[in-house]
């Protein structure tokens, strides 16, 4: 029977849960080290069967049997999380023609493990053409895919190594031990541990259960290993306290009572009297043949979701089960697997549940970066979830991210990983999102002088249902920004869209829209205003010109959009009224201009009357040739037709000036 060490991420304990995922039929030439080396693999003796296999391969003749302790010895360093070493050996027996393509699939594992995912890639569409029907495979080539693209485009999380908390060793799987997350306790296989025994196939001391204390400085205390009875000489770790924080659930794991190497792993209850956890009990959850572990329990203790080791009716190597605990009877009912919604032929390990009821958890089995993801999935119903959703990088990377816990609802928290650049073989860090500070700002000048505008109101509303107002100063300059000013609705916040107002006496009004939705980083959005002087009820006020048939005034379709300008103008400065005028050039007769005109301004105005304008807010005058911006003479100076004809153009114009802003809108 053979471990796979990412049980190890299950309750992230060297030697700690046992599982069946391989048995390796073969029986080799070689009497003493194919004999020895099967018995330490089968043991989960990785480390000594690694050169008893080295041996036998000397020794061995046949072809085939040779390719089979390639993969063999292959088979050990993925085992003990060696990724470097498995390639080599996996690429050696791919090339000495080892029949089944579970060794392309593992050498693509190893290759992805190390970021290399353009690599890894071609060996996974190999392995899909060779075993179409596995979905490991095409998993692999969508993984690899995307992986890169998460890489190049980060989330927002900012992650920190708590070096305070880490060793050169195994420390992982935290949790909260207060309700305030001032204290830790975490897994860890550093020297102090209350067990004596190196393990035989890492080397590592047995894990206990440690604890720290953050001061008001946010600074680590130095970890201080759990008392006895809690750890004792077998392997403690993975552990999660009830809401009321006075009771832990947490996994143990010993070697069986053959005494193989082979772990079984149980999990146990303990619980708090003063500042120590005793009245130590095993929970019966599982049959006690079965290794189960890494507990999550609802802060009202009504049920748990664990980890299972080829529990019957699971669907991996490793799966997410839940258990519902009978409040009359004292028990916990028959376990339920989560489905094939959270599980898959891979590892589902490490589950977490969010204070909002969703579930986090680490897998090798959904598309992911590497090898264990943590994926999280919102919460259905009473016992069920959705579909998992990847958390991306760097939360995720290539190496085994696992074991994430939250301060309450907020963005921040803990998890381990054994990425590069760690402390230690397996390291707690550190997560949040940074805030984000905001600001919108601008300058309001007037339209014609360029001059600031001083004392004008900009307006600022939130689809949050936020509202504030401010006043430009002397420079004409208004400020809108997240950090805290004179009023807290100053501010502006994430993923919220605003529609700014500009008003001032004997201005016309002005609006205008800006957006943090989807904007990750510190931005400065800046929005400046022109606003047009009314203080003239002769002044002539332009806008986008307005396009007739030669010689007709019924409007053409682009007009129509020149009009929707002046409609939106009305809209905004309710109060106005205005006299929309025509003008024309000289050529043609007074009369056949001044009729035109007219027709053209009426055109316009019943436009806007049809879009919802009322009447009484708009006179319509046609000019003629009356106000000639060119006169006749001006016009035959000049040398070109060219400029002739613009000068023309500038005559022929539809225009608007405000003549009263009093108005009061009738009763309906």
């Amino acid at each position: 029977m053979e471990i796979n060490r990412k049980l190890i991420k299950i309750f992230r304990v060297p030697c700690l849960l046992a599982l069946l995922i391989f048995i390796f039929s073969g029986s080799f030439a070689q009497k003493d080290f194919t004999k020895d080396a099967e018995s330490e693999f089968n043991n989960e003796g990785y480390y000594k069967a690694i050169e008893l296999f080295k041996k036998a391969y000397a020794k061995e003749n046949s072809r085939s049997k040779k390719a089979e302790i390639l993969f063999k010895i292959a088979e050990c360093y993925r085992l003990t999380e060696d990724p470097k070493q498995s390639q080599v050996w996996y690429d050696k027996a791919i090339k000495a023609n080892y029949p089944d393509p579970l060794a392309i699939l593992y050498y693509a594992d190893a290759i992805k493990a190390e970021g290399k995912y353009d690599e890894a890639l071609t060996q996974y569409q190999q392995y899909v053409e060779k075993a179409p029907d596995d979905s490991r495979g095409k998993n692999g080539v969508q993984s690899c895919q995307m992986a890169q693209k998460w890489k190049d485009n980060p989330s927002r999380f900012e992650i920190q190594n708590e070096v305070l908390l880490n060793s050169p060793n195994y420390d992982f799987s935290p949790t909260f031990e207060d309700k305030k997350y001032m204290s830790l306790i975490f897994s860890s296989s550093r020297p102090g541990s209350t067990g004596k025994d190196l393990s035989e196939r890492t080397g590592e001391n047995a894990a206990d259960l440690y604890y720290s204390i953050r001061d008001n400085k946010g600074k680590w205390s130095v970890p201080v290993v759990l008392n006895e009875p809690l750890n004792s000489d077998k392997e403690e770790g993975a552990a999660i306290l009830n809401g009321k924080k006075n009771y832990m659930y947490f996994t143990r794991c010993h070697p069986k009572e053959d005494k193989s190497k082979v772990m079984i792993c149980h999990i146990y209850g303990a619980k708090k009297s003063g500042q120590k956890w005793d009245n130590i009990e095993m929970l019966a959850i599982a049959p006690d043949s079965i290794n189960i572990g890494y507990p999550a329990v609802s802060d009202d203790e009504s049920f748990m979701i664990f980890t299972a080791d080829n529990m019957e009716g699971g669907m991996g190597k490793h799966d997410l089960w839940y258990s519902k605990y009978d409040n009359k009877q004292k028990i916990w009912q028959a376990p339920v697997n989560l489905g094939s919604e959270i599980n898959t032929p891979g590892q589902e390990m490490a589950p977490y549940l969010h204070e909002d009821g969703s579930l986090y958890f680490a897998s090798d089995g959904h598309v992911g970066m590497g090898q264990l993801d943590i994926f999280k999935a919102q919460k259905l119903g009473p016992e069920k979830w959705g579909k998992p959703e990847n958390l991306k990088y760097p939360i995720n990377t290539a190496q085994n991210d696992f074991g994430i816990i939250f301060e309450g609802k907020s963005p921040k928290g803990y998890f381990s990983s054994d990425r590069s650049g760690g402390k230690g073989d397996d390291d707690i860090y550190s997560f949040f999102i940074p805030s984000i500070a905001f600001v919108i700002q601008g300058t309001i000048t007037d339209v014609d002088s360029k001059d600031p505008i001083e004392g004008a109101k900009v307006k600022l509303m939130g689809t949050d249902g936020s509202s504030v107002e401010i006043k430009t100063d002397k420079t004409g300059a208004y400020n809108f920004e997240t950090k805290p000013g004179n009023a807290k609705d100053r501010y502006i916040k994430e993923s919220t869209s605003y529609q700014i107002f500009v008003s001032k006496e004997k201005y016309l009004n002005a609006k205008g829209e800006e957006t943090t939705v989807g904007v990750e980083k510190s931005t400065i959005f800046v929005h400046d205003f022109a606003l047009q002087n009314i203080s003239e009820p002769t002044k002539e006020i332009r806008f986008p010109e307005v396009l007739y048939d030669l010689g007709k005034w019924d409007l053409r379709p682009e007009s129509k959009d020149s009009l929707n300008f002046l409609y939106q103008v009305l809209v905004d400065n309710p109060p106005i009224v205005i006299e929309l005028s025509a003008h024309t050039d000289s050529r043609s007769s007074d009369d056949f201009n001044q009729d035109l005109s007219q027709k053209r301004a009426e055109s316009c105005v019943q436009y806007l009357i049809e879009k919802g304008i009322p009447s009484d807010r708009m006179i319509a005058k046609g000019y003629g040739e009356k106000r000639l911006l060119i006169n006749d003479k001006e016009i035959a100076k000049m040398k070109s037709k060219d400029e002739q004809e613009a000068a023309h153009q500038k005559n022929r114009r539809t225009v608007f000036s405000v003549i009263r802003s009093d108005y009061v809108a009738k009763p309906k």
